[in-house]
């Protein structure tokens, strides 16, 4: 498939959600995948543009039926990917970003071997804790518990191929579209985009 598929990880509080819009703004030939999750919304967040929010037996029959590229239980919520859009869509030579865990991740490898995957990193643990709180939205035993999966989830940045850390924002963002760029620009993709002129190359 002439698309790409990009994987990014974070832990809670590293900025992913930041970078990503970041990427979104500056670049429309990439379109982010909107999961499925059974959490509630939070303050400002609509279906079907920042989630699908289904309830839990709706999210299991649909997970039954195989209409999810992966799935994952993260604290206490179910997560998951649809595996027909995806494919749709790369068919079109339209690139994907996944803002998924590293659980996630493995499933989606998987499926598609050659996805890129970049894993956020906070500057620091203690840095993370000081956004987690400055989010002024979950109890501080949320907040013990979500830093202390943190350091569990970043134990698995050596399973992704880039790694970013999020110290100065502008420089993150313009990392993540380095990273878009050069895989553009791999010679698989680049051969399938433009068959012919490869072809012709390859004749004797």
């Amino acid at each position: 498939m002439p698309g790409t598929l990009f994987i990014v990880t974070a832990p809670s509080g590293a900025g992913k959600t930041t970078l990503v819009r970041g990427l979104l703004a500056r670049d429309s030939q990439i379109s982010l995948s909107i999961s499925f999750t059974t959490r509630p919304p939070r303050p400002g967040e609509r279906n079907a543009e920042h989630y699908h929010f289904v309830d839990v037996p709706t999210f299991k029959a649909l997970r039954d039926k195989g209409e999810f590229l992966e799935w994952a239980e993260v604290h206490g919520n179910y997560y998951a990917t649809s595996k027909v859009w995806i494919r749709e869509q790369m068919l079109e030579d339209r690139d994907i970003l996944l803002e998924i865990d590293w659980q996630g991740a493995q499933q989606v490898r998987k499926v598609f071997p050659d996805s890129v995957g970049v894993f956020i990193l906070p500057p620091s643990l203690e840095i993370l804790e000081r956004r987690l709180r400055g989010r002024g939205t979950d109890s501080d035993e949320v907040i013990a518990r979500r830093l202390l999966g943190a350091r569990s989830e970043m134990r698995h940045v050596g399973e992704f191929e880039y790694v970013i850390l999020n110290n100065e924002l502008r420089d993150a963002v313009e990392d993540l579209a380095a990273v878009v760029r050069a895989a553009r620009l791999r010679y698989p993709k680049q051969h399938v985009r433009h068959a012919p002129y490869f072809d012709y190359l390859e004749q004797d």
